[in-house]
């Protein structure tokens, strides 16, 4: 048994990197893991690839975060993308870089991420205990002492917190570390899903749709009842979160052109995603309800145009035939119901004020938002330990000697596409960089 000066507290990517880095800068490093092995939650990232991080500069890197961004600016002129891929290259992977900046190994598989980071923790003696649930961080005239797991005593000179967040509890992120932090006096802003599929009011509705990919439409969130939305108000451009140019004009919150798709209790897929942190934060303030335009690459007029050309060309056809020219099979039922128009009645037969309703929904297909799945659901955990206690250029608490933090423990998080995993990375790196240099000078005196 070593004689540990510094312990870590989970194991996932900012944990290892914590560790190694601590361990490589000369401190004697206990990582404790409450599951059974390390990295469990880089193993389902990317879809079991790994999405390591993104080719984006560093100024639109930061605009990924939101707000809050501009905190992680000092971990990431430390350690940044560069770096990452050095050390994985040191440790026998190569990467590649794929649609939207993201960057995966080549092999595309994430326990050859995992291994390289065990690799470098035994490569720098980082002693590894599993299975071990901290229950309390200790704490003597404002200094760290250990930690306390059960009824067994930690002693160390500094304590770093790489629990995670409150999501994928299985892979041993369930909350523990906002409740570390909050018995130290840290406080924790307000914990929600984010990157999370929407459950929908109109639950009847996407259950008949369920399954059905979209690509290339454009969803738009809006704060307001569905039947308030006014579709000329959708934007033509992208806009939100991570997205230089416009800032939204309420009532629009957030609107995003790409790949969705419906699930027996709402939306689902990229957009969807994307934008759900918007939509999960707006339902505090009012109703919130989105429109999904299925034929974005079409004006209203341009539409309208289209629907009288198909209706002449096809003008035998009932209604429900010509319905299978514009939208996949699952959607032509409920667009029957929604329209009031009758399945069988011909092209001909159909009023321009009919087709102005088939072309309205077209254009805004709505649903009101009932609220997102729940936070254990969730890709990514929102909120976390307030930044305004945690110096950014060290991870060190403004609060307690000798406690550090990394990862999705604090409040930053990010769209998809790489930028959560390399923010992981990066403040654990800093994190234990800093708190081996913290122990080294109070051993020194």
């Amino acid at each position: 048994m070593m004689n540990n000066n510094l312990i870590v507290i989970g194991a996932g990517a900012s944990g290892m990197a914590a560790a190694g880095r601590a361990a490589e800068s000369g401190a004697s490093v206990l990582l404790l893991e409450k599951t059974e092995q390390p990295g469990k939650k880089i193993l389902i990232s990317g879809k079991t690839r790994c999405n390591l991080t993104n080719s984006k500069e560093l100024d639109e890197f930061i605009k990924m975060y939101g707000e809050n961004g501009r905190f992680l600016y000092p971990a990431f002129h430390r350690y940044f993308r560069q770096e990452l891929l050095d050390f994985l290259q040191h440790y026998g992977i190569e990467t590649k870089t794929e649609r939207g900046g993201r960057i995966f190994p080549v092999s595309d598989n994430a326990q050859d991420v995992v291994k390289a980071f065990r690799r470098y923790l035994d490569d720098n003696r980082v002693q590894i205990k599993t299975g071990i649930s901290v229950n309390r961080i200790l704490v003597e005239d404002g200094q760290i002492t250990g930690a306390q797991a059960g009824t067994k005593t930690y002693p160390a000179a500094a304590v770093i917190l790489t629990a995670g967040g409150a999501s994928y509890p299985a892979t041993g992120s369930t909350g523990d570390g906002y409740r570390l932090a909050a018995a130290l006096g840290h406080t924790i802003i307000k914990l929600r899903p984010a990157l999370v599929p929407l459950v929908v009011q109109e639950i009847e509705r996407a259950k008949s749709m369920q399954g059905v990919s979209l690509q290339n439409v454009r969803l738009t969130s809006f704060q307001c009842k569905s039947e308030d939305i006014d579709i000329d108000k959708t934007p033509n451009k992208d806009i939100g979160r991570g997205i230089p140019g416009k800032i939204p004009q309420p009532p629009v919150i957030e609107s995003r052109m790409g790949d969705m798709m419906f699930t027996h209790f709402g939306i689902g897929g990229p957009i969807t995603l994307q934008m759900s942190l918007a939509a999960v934060d707006a339902l505090d303030n009012g109703p919130v309800s989105v429109a999904i335009d299925l034929k974005p690459a079409l004006s209203k007029k341009g539409l309208q145009e289209r629907l009288q050309r198909d209706f002449d060309s096809y003008g035998k056809r009932s209604y429900h035939n010509i319905l299978k020219e514009l939208l996949p099979q699952k959607l032509i039922q409920p667009f029957i119901e929604m329209s009031g128009i009758p399945a069988e009645k011909s092209g001909h037969e159909i009023t321009a004020e009919e087709r102005g309703r088939l072309s309205g929904l077209l254009k805004g297909l709505r649903f009101n938002i009932k609220s997102p799945l729940p936070l254990t659901s969730a890709m990514v955990t929102a909120g976390g330990i307030a930044l305004k206690e945690i110096d950014p250029k060290t991870m060190a608490s403004r609060l307690v000697q000798g406690l550090y933090f990394g990862g999705e423990v604090m409040d930053i998080d990010a769209e998809t596409g790489g930028y959560n995993l390399q923010a992981a990375f990066s403040t654990g790196y800093l994190a234990g960089e800093s708190a081996a240099a913290y122990v080294k000078e109070k051993e020194a005196n």
